[in-house]
């Protein structure tokens, strides 16, 4: 049995599942028990109270809601462990099956689960969840959610309680756990490690395609807890043969991969990924994908909806997100403060584009919210370590939760602490420490620069050395780019917040410069693209996408529509000398 949504974690697919999503049994008592609680609404998951989607859009603050609905294992899964799992909940969760706890889990952007099979019983089950979410605590991953009742500033609706899918799986006692696939472009070769659930003993049986061509396959006797193999490719050597093994924007080619577990003869466990053949670098002032230079044409994107707030309306709407980011002229976004949904990552995955993954800012410092930061950094790494489009990760943006970086080493640490953390779980992405200003150690020199006036930024960022000059300086926003220059290792510099042009006839809100007409915002846009040269930068990131509720500076409405036509948006994006369609 299976659902007709979409799988929620595309890189770990089995043939069995269930979601749970839909109509809830809902409520906000401030209880502690399940048995003071009265279900007085219904609210429709996995969209958070806050969103109109969910039923109830009620933005005003409360700090705990409660969920409760029922299920019926399909008969069918009889003998197997059934395991519940949660995309997300913000931001501590409690979760009950028929009045057992079965899980506890804090962080408000990352997965979790359970094996609930020992409080089965017979028909229908009661699955009770309780989330709490303090709206004004500042020390936790909180990413764009205001603290004030009404959205201000840069900052937008909160997003309480459980905001991505909730789904049943069954496994055999026996089965596969997690893979993580390491791709070396030198050997031209693919690492894989496999975890199970529990000791094993049986065969792994493993097969990598591309297409219908098998590429490889593999065969592996287990006896523990964990197995790792690696496929070694036959290297075409020719440029253009390679070529269609590699992934880029521009050639996504994804690689098929089927894991199966065999014990006693007995296939126990079946599952279907994907990975890809890519290396990332910082090498020689330029970031370099698959071995060449390679300019990045970024959008700033903070994956808003109106009506679903963090949550998008659908699969669709992931899709096509990526879609209109590529039909703008970018070749990858900087999701902004908030760790996406895995099916936008499966789309960009498929269809050709460049992530950077932020992790959501904390506000306050301490050691409470270093703790908080920590947990989910480690929870994003491990459950996005697979995807091909990621190629940065994105630890802090402009010094939020850490406000006397400048001054306090305790702060510089943590900054610290984090990069080296990601570098050490995975060494074969780029890390940037602390987006914009005050670089304590970073893979990547990025500039957050709100200036208007073209001429200003061709002269700060028209060669290698304007650029470096600047980040040296105190920019108009007060703070100074690098805080020591032994943070500046010849690294690639990219203007990564910039532009925030507004326009919008019909609506009150802010952006950073206006524009009155959809020509002139064409044309300011193309000017701020042009002003900036590949020989100064290796990169820059636009904001942004859309709007986001206040903030009416995107290329596109917050419903997506384009506020010019497409192609003129497009050429701007490109602007001859960031044109890099091969």
């Amino acid at each position: 049995m299976s659902s007709t949504q979409a799988y929620p974690r595309p890189q770990f697919q089995r043939a069995d599942w269930l979601s749970l999503d839909g109509t809830w049994r809902y409520s906000t008592a401030a209880a502690v028990d399940v048995a003071d609680v009265s279900w007085t609404q219904r609210i429709e998951v996995p969209y958070p109270p806050e969103a109109p989607l969910s039923g109830i859009g009620d933005t005003s603050f409360h700090a705990v809601a409660w969920y409760q609905r029922t299920f019926t294992v399909p008969a069918d899964w009889a003998g197997r462990r059934i395991i519940l799992h949660f995309g997300a909940v913000d931001h501590a969760a409690r979760v009950w099956v028929n009045g057992c706890l079965v899980a506890s889990h804090v962080g408000g952007h990352t997965p979790f689960r359970a094996d609930i099979t020992d409080v089965l019983g017979e028909g229908e089950q009661t699955l009770t969840v309780r989330a709490e979410d303090d709206p004004h605590d500042m020390h936790k991953p909180r990413g764009k959610q205001d603290w004030l009742a009404e959205p201000h500033g840069i900052w937008y609706p909160r997003t309480t309680g459980i905001w991505q899918s909730v789904w049943l799986e069954p496994v055999a006692s026996r089965h596969l756990a997690t893979v993580h696939f390491t791709p070396d472009l030198a050997s031209f070769s693919i690492a894989v490690a496999v975890r199970f659930g529990g000791h094993v003993q049986g065969t792994l049986a493993m097969e990598l395609r591309l297409g219908d061509t098998l590429l490889a396959a593999d065969r592996a006797q287990v006896d523990g807890t964990s197995v790792a193999r690696t496929f070694v490719l036959a290297d075409p050597g020719i440029d253009d043969a390679r070529r269609s093994f590699l992934w880029s924007p521009e050639h996504p080619t994804l690689l098929d991969v089927r894991l199966s577990l065999e014990c006693d003869g007995t296939v126990v466990d079946e599952v279907r990924s994907y990975t890809a053949l890519r290396s990332v670098e910082a090498r020689d002032g330029y970031f370099q994908l698959n071995g060449r230079p390679y300019l990045l044409r970024l959008v700033l994107d903070q994956g808003y909806w109106d009506e679903g707030l963090l949550a998008a309306p659908d699969d669709a709407a992931l899709r096509r997100d990526v879609e209109l980011a590529k039909a703008l002229g970018f070749n990858g976004v900087r999701k902004h403060q908030k760790i996406e949904d895995p099916r936008y990552l499966y789309w960009a995955d498929t269809l050709g584009l460049l992530v950077w993954e932020e992790l959501p800012s904390a506000y306050g410092f301490s050691q409470r919210s270093v703790a908080h930061l920590t947990r989910e950094w480690l929870e994003v790494i491990e459950r996005d370590y697979n995807h091909p489009s990621i190629v940065a990760w994105v630890a802090f943006n402009e010094s939020w939760g850490v406000p006397d970086l400048a001054r306090v080493p305790a702060q510089q640490h943590a900054v610290a602490a984090l990069y080296h953390l990601a570098k050490a779980l995975d060494p074969t992405r780029l890390v940037i420490g602390n987006d914009g200003w005050e670089h304590v150690v970073t893979d990547l020199l990025t500039i957050h620069d709100y200036s208007r006036d073209p001429e200003t930024l061709a002269q700060r960022y028209g060669t290698r050395a304007a650029s470096l000059h600047t980040a040296f300086q105190v920019l108009e926003h007060g703070r100074k780019g690098v805080l020591d220059h032994d943070a500046e290792r010849g690294q690639p510099i990219i203007l990564s917040e910039f532009g925030g042009i507004r326009y919008h006839p019909d609506a009150d809100g802010w952006g950073y410069q206006q524009a009155a007409t959809p020509e002139a915002l064409v044309d300011t846009y193309a000017a701020m693209i042009a002003a900036l040269s590949p020989r100064g930068l290796a990169g820059f990131c636009y904001t942004q996408f859309s709007d986001t509720f206040q903030e009416q500076n995107g290329l596109l409405y917050s419903d997506r529509r384009p506020k010019a036509p497409l192609a003129a948006l497009e050429a701007a994006t490109r602007g001859g000398r960031w044109d890099t369609r091969h």
